[in-house]
């Protein structure tokens, strides 16, 4: 097992670290896409500084990177754990890849594409948590700094039941210390009402 855990692990960062983000950020608009808006590579990123075509292929493309990981590790390896691993290592490549100086995203999309690949049922809940979080305040980041946690309590609620490996609940718990951790700065600029909303700042300069 320890041979299939290192190599899952290695294959969800690599796979993490591909800077989807960076990429279609110079495909759309030559330049480094970092140097705007949040100075990160994600989708809401992209989104905010090239548009609505170029952020759903990298939203495609993030959590694909994610549920990858997943799935070599649920149905080639046939373990929860090599699964659950190598999807966290996926986020971690994502937010620190070494393909990209290892200045990346925030994890969101790659974290969910780990839940979609570990336990799909359960990720269907996901985009109505989102969605509830997003439609009514235009906060992007708020949906990932309460909906990560609260997501990540559904998968742990669902271990501590049985309904789902002990694994599982290890990368939801992981995966929301990662997010959180990550969105820091928006979480400071939310309690300052300086945050800006859907669809705002991507023409200001890279605030992190």
């Amino acid at each position: 097992m320890i041979g299939q855990l290192i190599a899952n692990v290695a294959i969800g960062y690599v796979l993490g670290s591909i800077p989807v983000g960076l990429v279609v950020g110079y495909i759309w608009l030559h330049r480094d896409i970092r140097a705007s808006g949040s100075g990160k590579t994600g989708t809401t990123n992209v989104l905010r500084t090239a548009g609505k075509s170029a952020a759903a292929l990298v939203l495609i493309m993030d959590v694909a990177k994610g549920v990858a990981p997943a799935i070599i590790g649920r149905f080639v390896f046939h373990d929860d754990w090599v699964a659950a691993c190598g999807a966290g290592a996926a986020i971690v490549g994502h937010n620190w890849p070494i393909f990209a100086g290892f200045r990346g995203g925030r994890g969101v999309a790659t974290a969910y594409g780990g839940v979609l690949g570990l336990t799909p049922l359960i990720a269907l809940i996901f985009p109505v948590i989102a969605l509830l979080l997003v439609v009514p305040t235009r906060y992007v980041s708020l949906m990932s700094v309460v909906g990560t946690p609260i997501a990540a309590a559904i998968v742990v609620a669902a271990a501590i039941a049985g309904w789902e490996p002990a694994a599982f609940a290890f990368f939801a718990v992981f995966a929301t210390i990662l997010i959180e951790y990550q969105h820091v700065p928006n979480i400071r600029r939310l309690l300052a009402g300086t945050e800006p909303r859907f669809g705002q700042g991507g023409d200001r300069p890279a605030t992190g």
